[in-house]
């Protein structure tokens, strides 16, 4: 998996901001998609605080990292998935984390028998696809166009 050609694919689809903001579901954010935690130096702090460009990278580089770590977690057979569903995974597990992802149960077993359409298909059946339907639409069409 070329993690570079990862990066690039979230950043479109997250956004780049250099300071705190509130995601679709209401959570403070900062720099690309990263969920503000106890922990981090931006959580308590309010929405509008400048987040620098290092920072940023950091918090994104580590995201990045965690997200692999997690689908491999997740789906034991990921590295021997083709590069475009690894693709797909990994962003829907950028988008919304391990234990949300976690729930696709019919998605998991459908990528478990390599069934493309049918993944695409418990894909759509899922309130993320409501939450973030551009998104989820691009990413349906490409497990859809898979062989």
């Amino acid at each position: 998996m070329n993690i570079e050609k990862l990066r690039e694919e979230l950043k479109v689809d997250e956004g780049v901001k250099y300071e705190i903001y509130l995601d679709h579901l209401g959570l403070k954010t900062c720099g690309i998609g990263h969920l503000i935690q106890e922990g981090d130096e931006e959580y308590g702090k309010p929405v509008g605080t400048e987040v620098y460009k290092e920072r940023v990278n950091e918090l994104f580089a580590k995201d990045v990292q965690v997200t692999i770590n997690e689908c491999s977690l997740l789906y034991g057979g990921f590295t021997d998935l083709p590069e475009e569903v690894k693709y797909i995974l990994a962003n829907m597990m950028f988008n919304m984390g391990r234990p949300r992802l976690s729930r696709f149960h019919k998605m998991r077993r459908a990528i478990e028998a390599g069934d493309w359409k049918e993944a695409a298909v418990q894909m759509k059946d899922s309130k993320w696809y409501r939450q973030v339907p551009n998104r989820a639409e691009r990413l349906v069409k490409r497990m859809e166009a898979v062989t």
